[in-house]
């Protein structure tokens, strides 16, 4: 049984907490250094407590104002609570906390409707709701196998014709006609279907699309033999393991609990970046179709991300970029980003619902290479 809290740790206790409601990130285990420094000290003031929370909760120092305002009512009773300007973190989001298993990190900008682009890592949990297009989802599926884009692969088959000469099936011909050789066996490489890898954006200015594209991630996975699927914001998560689940709101729900920055920054290059300093994720791209479903609105440094889609296009069969923003026939790409690395893609497309993405992905299957 767990021991009850005393009395006298529970201000400092509830003093985290607050500054947790307003914006700063305090992780559980300073909230623990906390009440170490305090028992250390013994302090017999004031001073030494506020010392004590400087230093073990760390606030940013843009955040110190706001820090000593919450701590003076917090510990000296202030009548008066600091005004909204006060209060309110420049250039700051706060992110709403979980139970309290994960660490919540604070971001740089405030972007509560996603249409808005930040390079902010906002990590945050989410629940994927199984959105009504299934019927969509279910002709997708069907079609899929016999869409798939396909390369020779390097296994033989029988075939009446080929460039290649089965001898075992000659030689075995040739005593049925007592060692007569009537006609060479011929054979030919089988045709497989490409693997496909999917870049899935989930930051805060995709957050309409994020449900829909992981819905049909999961169609993807259930049906075509080699694929794999990531999703990036600030970080890159594997998630093709949870995504093969048989049942749709099972996988969801396991995807959902891996991805950590849900509706927070963008920064495309650097998730590419890790993505290829992986060996064994870029040996998922080599002769695959990569689709990256993203608006494109990086934040981080354009460099990085030209470098990164320059080395995927090298190990890729092709590049599909589906942008909810090309719905508009008369789309252009408005970022830097976007406009330099249009020449490693075979093509920029419309990403807006899920119905154009299945039937670009379904007309992959003649496509030529990039």
């Amino acid at each position: 049984m767990i021991a009850p809290l005393p009395s006298a740790a529970r201000p400092f206790v509830a003093f985290p907490t607050l500054l947790r409601q307003h914006g700063l990130a305090v992780a559980p285990e300073q909230t623990v250094s906390f009440l170490a420094a305090i028992e250390l000290l013994g302090p017999r003031g004031i001073e030494p407590i506020r010392k004590a929370a400087v230093a073990t909760l760390a606030p940013h120092p843009e955040q110190r104002a706001l820090f000593d305002a919450l701590f003076d009512m917090h510990f000296l009773g202030a009548v008066a609570e600091p005004g909204e300007e006060d209060f309110a973190p420049d250039d700051e989001i706060a992110v709403q906390e979980d139970s309290g298993s994960r660490e919540i990190l604070v971001g740089e900008d405030i972007n509560e409707t996603g249409q808005a682009a930040t390079g902010a890592e906002a990590l945050s949990v989410r629940a994927l709701q199984p959105l009504d297009e299934s019927e969509t989802l279910r002709r997708f599926v069907r079609a899929l196998p016999a869409a798939l884009p396909r390369r020779r692969g390097y296994r033989h088959r029988a075939a009446r014709r080929g460039p290649d000469v089965d001898l075992a099936r000659s030689l075995r011909a040739a005593i049925r006609h007592d060692g007569e050789v009537m006609s060479l066996k011929k054979l030919r490489r089988v045709m497989r279907p490409r693997p496909i890898l999917l870049l899935i954006d989930v930051s805060g200015s995709m957050k309409q699309r994020s449900d829909a594209n992981l819905a049909l991630a999961h169609a993807i996975v259930q049906t075509a033999p080699r694929a794999e699927v990531f999703t990036f914001g600030t970080p890159l998560t594997r998630v093709t393991r949870a995504l093969r689940r048989k049942r749709r709101e099972q996988a969801l729900a396991d995807a959902s609990g891996l991805v950590a920055d849900w509706d927070g920054g963008t920064r495309i290059g650097d998730a590419l970046q890790a993505f290829l300093a992986v060996p064994r994720f870029a040996a998922y791209a080599r002769g695959a179709v990569v689709v990256v479903l993203s608006d494109g609105l990086e934040r981080g440094d354009p460099a990085a991300l030209v470098s990164a889609v320059t080395r995927l296009s090298a190990r890729a069969h092709r590049i599909d970029w589906l942008t909810p923003l090309a719905a508009d026939p008369e789309y252009r790409p408005e970022t830097e980003a976007l406009r330099l690395i249009g020449p490693s893609l075979a093509s920029l497309g419309d990403g807006a619902n899920t119905a154009r993405i299945c039937r670009h992905i379904l007309s992959l299957g003649g496509a030529a290479a990039a």
